[in-house]
Order: C-alpha cells, then structure tokens, then sequence
C-alpha cells in the first residue's frame, strides 16, 4: 500500500521543490504540502495542502492520523539572518518543530523522519579548507545552535528510541525557482536576478568571502538518495557533511560577466558578513560518499548558465 509524505515548511525556498519532486515521483495525491502560510499558485494547484503550524503538536498529530502519513520532511526553520534578529522565536520554531516530529516517530505514529541541518553548526574554531565530518563546532549564531542542538537529539533518539531520522548539512542553497528566505547565503541567488534586471548588484559580504555551496537540484538529489538508502547504510543518525562547490562573490561576478559582459558588482558588507566568517571555506563529504554513494554534478560555471538561463525562460 502507498504510504503517504508530509512536508513541513513546503513554501520555503527548498520545500517548494522538494515538493514537486516527491509529487512526480510518487503521485501527488500521496504527498501532502504544508506551511504556516499558502504558498504559491502552482504550489497549491499540485497537489493537497494543509494550513499547518509545526510546532502545534496535537494540530500536526491529527494530520499525520487523517492523511496516514509514514514520512515527514522537515522543512519548517527560521533561517540565519532573520534568526539573529529575532532569537527565541527561532529557537521555538527550529527545536519544538523538530521535538513534535520526533516524539511522534518515537510513538511509532511515523515511520521515517527527513531533517535538514546546516554548515552554520559550525563556528570560529572550526577548521575552514575541507571541513570534517567530525570536527570542533562551536556555532556562533542562534541558528547554528539550534542547528546543532537538533543533531545531538536526533542522534539521541535514534540511538535511545530506534527512531529512523536523517539529515544533511546543507551548504549555501542556489535556486531559480524560489526566492531564498532570510540566510547569509542569499547573495548567490540575488545576484542572478539582479544581473538580468540591472546588470549590477551589492553584495552584503566581502568579495573574498568563500562559502560552500549547491544547486538546488543537487539538495533535492542528496535528500532524496540519503531518503531512499537502506537505514544500514546510514552510519551517521546527527548529520551528514554535503558538498557541492565553494566560491565568493567575486568569482560568482565572473562567471556572470562571462555570460553577461556589462555586468558590474559592488561590496556592503553589513551584519551578515560576520555570520559568514564564522562558516567553512570548504566541506569534506567523504562520508556521504562513502556510506551512500553522493556524488555532486553541478560546478560554479553549469550553475550560472542554468541560471541565467532558467530566469530569462521564466520572465517571458
């Protein structure tokens, strides 16, 4: 019998399309969309949708009965930059959401758990080139710490509670399909937008600042593989380093100069460049790769041209 998949926080800016994903894989009336607020109008045309708020346990528990649901991807989070201006409403968000899912799988009400966890778990002290999986973390900022906090109980609940959860350390996300949503990482989305509107932008980091990141399409392609991997593959129950391409904002400019001459950037850093300095360089996922055979396929250079390609189709 085909069970059915709940997404928390499917009008972000990875659970929109995580959730057209899922929805031609396995038929969209078994995937059911979720959020705080309605997403969308192609969102909401592709399938079920419920107005729900994840950190409401009883609200969530009644869902998961109705729908029947075996798996839930937790989407829901208050990203860095917004959680730095607003600390314990991030900090409720990114634990209770995370503690209902949790506690209904220990309830055996759900039978698998999707997570996302993030290089902001790691901090000053972390060694920036080619990051370990295992390694000093220390984060710096609320959502690095929730972040963090959410690793050692999902490693905890699993090893406790037989709980079947699993997570990525997401890198900086790049997408033309949706706006991002309040992280230090956004410029690598702005500035594609920006180059075809205006040919300029400012960036809010410094132009050397080197930061992991992915496109989307490989995000999507992780999550799904580590979803689908037989649970003895999966050797880590807090959270799997994943990588995709490092760069900084100036060699971003230059692969869009490449494909745009005229294009021209100039430097801001504000609060966000500080964040930014307290993340890795570089990612060591030497163990995804190991355990369930991740392999990226997108570079810096494929990354521009998909996207400048994909905004310029979608403008007209």
């Amino acid at each position: 019998m085909q069970k059915s998949i709940l997404i928390l926080g499917a009008c972000g800016q990875i659970g929109t399309e995580l959730t057209y994903v899922l929805r031609k894989k396995h038929g969209a009336t078994t995937v059911i969309a979720s959020d705080i607020r309605e997403g969308n109008e192609s969102l909401m045309n592709s399938g079920p949708f419920e107005l729900l708020d994840a950190t409401d346990y009883n609200a969530l528990e009644e869902v998961i009965a109705y729908y029947e649901i075996s798996e839930v991807y937790l989407m829901a989070a208050m990203l860095s930059a917004t959680a730095e201006k607003f600390p314990m409403r991030a900090w409720n968000l990114n634990m209770n959401s995370l503690f209902n899912v949790l506690n209904l799988a220990k309830e055996k009400k759900i039978d698998k758990i999707f997570w996302p966890s993030s290089i902001a778990v790691f901090g000053p002290n972390t060694p920036v080139d080619d990051t370990p999986q295992n390694t000093i973390m220390e984060p710096s900022t609320v959502y690095g710490i929730s972040k963090q906090s959410g690793e050692r109980w999902c490693n905890y609940y699993h090893q406790k509670f037989g709980v079947d959860v699993r997570s990525i350390r997401y890198p900086g996300l790049i997408s033309y399909k949706t706006m991002p949503g309040g992280g230090t990482t956004d410029y690598a989305v702005e500035i594609y937008h920006k180059a075809l509107s205006s040919q300029t932008y400012t960036c809010f980091l410094k132009k050397d600042t080197k930061l992991p990141m992915m496109f989307m399409d490989d995000a999507i392609r992780a999550t799904l593989m580590l979803m689908e991997s037989h649970p003895n593959s999966i050797k880590i129950r807090s959270s799997y380093n994943l990588a995709g391409m490092s760069f900084c904002p100036e060699e971003i400019a230059e692969s869009i100069k490449r494909e745009i001459p005229g294009f021209t950037i100039d430097y801001k850093p504000d609060f966000r460049q500080e964040i930014a300095d307290s993340w890795p360089n570089s990612i060591d996922d030497s163990m995804a790769r190991m355990h369930w055979g991740w392999q990226s396929e997108f570079d810096l250079e494929r990354t521009t041209r998909e996207m400048l390609y994909n905004l310029k189709e979608n403008k007209q």
